[in-house]
Parts: C-alpha cells; sequence; structure tokens
C-alpha cells in the first residue's frame, strides 16, 4: 500500500515561491516504487507531470515550463519527496498532485497513466 500526502500549497504573489511537501511514509510498499513525480491540473485542462524523479537515481524530467525554477528533491529518511518552486507565475497555479509509479519504464516524458499511486492534491495560486 502506497500513501502520498502533499502539503505547502497555498496563495503568493507572482515571483514567490513556494515548497510543496510528498509525504510517503504511512506507505508500507514505497520501496516498490521506482519513480515519484509531480503533476498538476489547472481547471479545463489535461493533468500534466511537471517533474519526476527516480526513487533511486535521481531527477528524470522537468517540464519546459518549469526549468530553472523549479527543483525536485527526496529525503529517504523521511519518504518525502519535495518540489521547491520559485519565481511562480499565475500560469503555475493548478491544484498539484504527487504521484508514484511502479512502471520500470516510468522514465521519459511522464504521462498520468504511468502512475498508480496518485495523493489527494494541493492547491497552488498565483496573482498577479
Amino acid at each position: 500500500q502506497v500513501v502520498l500526502v502533499e502539503s505547502g500549497g497555498g496563495s503568493v504573489q507572482a515571483g514567490g515561491s513556494l515548497r510543496l511537501s510528498c509525504d510517503a511514509s504511512r506507505s508500507t510498499a514505497i520501496f516498490s516504487t521506482n519513480c515519484m513525480g509531480w503533476f498538476r491540473q489547472a481547471p479545463g485542462k489535461e493533468r500534466e507531470g511537471v517533474a519526476t524523479i527516480r526513487t533511486i537515481g535521481g531527477v528524470l524530467f522537468y517540464a519546459d515550463s518549469v526549468k530553472g525554477r523549479f527543483t525536485i528533491s527526496q529525503d529517504d529518511a523521511k519518504n518525502t519527496v519535495y518540489l521547491q518552486m520559485n519565481s511562480l507565475k499565475p500560469e503555475d497555479s493548478a491544484m498539484y498532485y504527487c504521484a508514484a509509479s511502479r512502471s520500470l519504464g516510468c522514465g521519459g516524458i511522464p504521462t498520468v497513466s504511468k502512475y498508480t499511486y496518485w495523493g489527494q492534491g494541493t492547491q497552488v495560486t498565483v496573482s498577479s
């Protein structure tokens, strides 16, 4: 069982920063996952991959729209994955979801179908 709990969302002005956390410490099978990722979904839009990291191995992917501004990282001791978001823009506003994948092919461009486990989401709102 993989349980993911996001936190850290909120409302900020453009140019501000937020750090999202994905706590997987309640999971009994987190060792079975290969990738962790952050996705986001704005109203009326499809869920898109923002950043992914291999459970063992390092960062895999950043969406072009966030490169240089967002950083994904993990703390193995805490079973937590973070998304540091700097220089936020109004277009970053969305519900952000943490996800975990068991797929050996979870590298490359992240797709929703590759990820089996999802958190409940945390809202990020950036005002201009």
